[in-house]
């Protein structure tokens, strides 16, 4: 809704304001601060120290970033593999069809992650998918769980286009294979990088469905964080999910430059 009074967008600032720093700003700062404090006495922490940031940048926590990172990455990739597939295959299919292909790929979103986790267990324990105890499982099961958003940002997308383009290359003599790696990719190129993005960040917070499934050798930083906070280490498991809010969010902006190109090509 377009405000064009100034006391409209007065009240609209205020009116956002309010909602957003108490549901959003204030928890991340109060995260933050904890990071630098060795106790917590009355409303704010105190004890202002930045040593927990050497044990979260460092050892097992470096390791839990390197293996979430590896996770995100490849889960991502593949999500945006699968997705994009799907979405310019479920394009050419009539409507019940699309309906069906919709709901396939937005079933893991529609049940809790840690059934997700259960399903990848149980299917993959026995021979010969024998996934149980290695790094894939998890990546597996982070790839089930953010598919379902890069298929819809591109079905999205996909349905934006505008199928003069694709007309015209045909009319030209253009074959399929050449009108979509030459017209459609490159205009699907932002939101491509978008649904990545996307994908990157939602792998790298999962933790229910990878509570069920992490091998030793392969845990990744919310496990870390969550074994952290439940043995009592609370400003050490701030500091650690600080490491992990300001890598997703430097990975984000970078995506952001990304499509910020990809747009003006």
């Amino acid at each position: 809704m377009l405000v064009h009074s100034r006391a409209g967008k007065w009240a609209t600032w205020v009116l956002f304001l309010l909602l957003f720093v108490p549901l959003f700003a204030v928890p991340l700062l109060v995260i933050v601060a904890a990071s630098f404090s060795t106790n917590w006495s009355g409303a704010f922490p105190s004890g202002p120290t930045a040593g927990h940031y050497a044990a979260a940048t460092s050892g097992d926590s470096l390791q839990a970033l390197t293996t979430s990172l590896v996770t995100a990455l490849c889960a991502s990739l593949l999500a945006l593999a699968l997705g994009t597939w799907a979405a310019l295959a479920a394009a050419s299919l009539r409507k019940p069809g699309r309906r069906l292909l919709d709901a396939l790929f937005m079933l893991p979103v529609a049940v809790p992650s840690v059934v997700v986790g259960l399903a990848v267990l149980v299917a993959f324990s026995k021979p010969p998918l024998l996934l149980n105890g290695t790094r894939w499982i998890v990546i597996l099961a982070h790839t089930v769980l953010v598919t379902a958003f890069a298929y819809q940002s591109v079905s999205a997308a996909i349905r934006r286009l505008d199928p003069m383009y694709e007309q015209a290359a045909a009319s030209l003599g253009a074959r399929p294979a050449h009108v979509l790696w030459r017209i459609k990719v490159p205009l699907l190129l932002p939101s491509l990088t978008a649904a990545a993005g996307l994908c990157f960040a939602l792998s790298m917070g999962e933790l229910s469905a990878t509570m069920m499934l992490y091998p030793p050798d392969w845990t990744p930083l919310p496990v870390q964080i969550f074994a952290a906070t439940d043995r009592g280490s609370l400003f050490t498991g701030a500091a650690v999910s600080v490491v992990l809010m300001g890598t997703t969010l430097l990975v984000l902006l970078a995506v952001s430059r990304i499509r910020t190109r990809a747009s003006y090509r």
